[in-house]
């Protein structure tokens, strides 16, 4: 198995990140891909950030973080923000964030293809 921060893009901070949201190895990423990764991320209380999800979905076709723009990049902005209203609207409170990124409460589990 290998570690999140052999992707390219993708360092250990954003692999620490990706730990805490349940997910630990490159190959669970890719099987899973950068929507439901992210998801998780999002579902983990961790904070939501456009420019780190676009450069998930560009470390995962193994092209540079800044290849994505113009029409791509809006593309990307509609799924980003249909995520974070999917999140919001499971009721997956502030409170619930917090309490799992300090190890209060456990991550839910990330889906699986």
């Amino acid at each position: 198995m290998s570690a999140i921060s052999t992707i390219r893009n993708l360092g250990p901070a954003t692999e620490t990140q990706f730990a805490k949201a349940g997910i630990t190895t490159a190959e669970e990423l890719r099987t899973m891909g950068a929507d439901a990764a992210y998801l998780a991320w999002l579902q983990a209380g961790l904070p939501a950030h456009f420019i780190g999800y676009y450069v998930l979905v560009m470390a995962l076709q193994d092209r540079p973080w800044n290849d994505c723009k113009g029409d791509e990049k809006k593309a990307l902005r509609v799924r980003f923000d249909a995520m974070k209203a999917q999140v919001a609207a499971s009721g997956h409170t502030a409170r619930e964030a917090a309490l799992n990124f300090f190890g209060v409460i456990a991550a839910p589990k990330p889906p699986r293809p």
